[in-house]
């Protein structure tokens, strides 16, 4: 049974206050709670009882039925699947060591939901396993980031830094890349394997405190060159292509 109690905890998550206090955070849809309860351990899944009949359930510590109409107190969705987990996070220790030996990406005050959990599924496409977000960036664990990461949560470890302490630490040991609507090509460009990219605000691009640690400026140009065109490119289009350069030079 879906209780009052137990409503008002799930509710509840869809702030961040309660979810850092709890550290869980809520998933919703078939293939979204699957994917995601590889990683996560599940505390609680609601579902209901036309779910059920067609569905095997995750393992969870605890499972709820609920009519139709009382999980649509806690779903999120315009048309709701009739299943939804409360998952608790996992805390991923950062080495230095490992991560400059590797890609990734780091977030300065993304604010968008949707494009920071489209960034979240290029990295994953990208088999890029790390992200650095700022503590101003949107919260990667925010019910519209995690439905738009499509279950790539489960395999990219998005972690809540002081960015401009981890990145000045970083460009000790291999490159820190941003991107700048003014720098090198990056389709000209000498890229490494390893390092991290930096994508900026949606608005304001890459703040002054982060740039001053960007060791490679790059830009994306647009076509053909001269021409009038847009004044930049959405963020999540940014890192789709980025990434797509930076593996390009793999093949």
């Amino acid at each position: 049974m879906l209780s009052k109690n137990k409503i008002k905890l799930i509710t509840s998550l869809n702030q961040k206050k309660f979810r850092d206090e709890t550290n869980m955070f809520i998933a919703e849809g078939t293939k979204l709670v699957k994917d995601l309860s590889t990683t996560f351990r599940c505390e609680i899944l609601v579902v209901t009882p036309e779910w059920l009949d067609n569905n095997t359930p995750i393992q969870a510590d605890e499972l709820l039925i609920a009519n139709y109409e009382d999980y649509k107190k806690i779903s999120n969705q315009k048309n709701p699947q009739g299943v939804l987990a409360v998952f608790r996070k996992t805390a991923f220790a950062i080495s230095l060591q490992e991560i400059s030996s590797e890609l990734s990406l780091a977030l300065d005050e993304i604010q968008d939901p949707g494009n920071l959990g489209t960034i979240i599924r290029i990295a994953d496409w990208f088999g890029i396993k790390q992200i650095f977000s700022s503590q101003t960036s949107a919260d990667a664990f925010a019910p519209k980031v995690v439905q738009a990461s499509m279950g790539a949560l489960a395999r990219v470890r998005v972690h809540e830094v002081d960015l401009p302490n981890l990145l000045s630490e970083f460009r000790k040991k291999a490159p820190v890349y941003g991107t700048f609507l003014k720098g090198q090509n990056i389709y000209t460009a000498p890229l490494s394997s390893r390092g991290i990219v930096v994508l900026g605000n949606e608005g304001n691009g890459i703040s002054a405190e982060i740039e001053k640690l960007v060791t490679e400026r790059l830009f994306i140009p647009s076509f053909p060159p001269g021409n009038s065109t847009s004044e930049s490119l959405n963020v999540s289009v940014a890192t789709a292509l980025v990434c797509a350069e930076f593996r390009r030079r793999l093949i």
